[in-house]
């Protein structure tokens, strides 16, 4: 096991429709301060080595703050091919 300070790249991925709650909650993570702020007060900060990713199918949902706050890559469901289904 290591010790701290981890340096290992840590990815979060998120797959799955994007509800109106909880992304909005996710602003906390996605902006410069990098911490994840629970309901509880909890307060979970991000390290430098962790990556959170959204797999979503649209951001309908998603306010114009929290688009801005994550970098998109659209992908057109043609390119994709069978090989993600399998």
């Amino acid at each position: 096991m290591q010790s701290p300070p981890y340096t290992n790249r840590h990815w979060v991925m998120f797959d799955g429709p994007v509800d109106a709650i909880w992304i909005e909650n996710m602003n906390t993570v996605l902006d410069d301060n990098k911490k994840l702020c629970l309901n509880s007060g909890e307060i979970i900060p991000l390290t430098p080595y962790m990556t959170m990713m959204f797999e979503v199918s649209d951001l309908a949902v998603a306010s114009p703050a929290t688009v801005s706050r994550c970098g998109m890559v659209y992908m057109e469901p043609i390119a994709l091919g069978l090989e993600p289904l399998v």
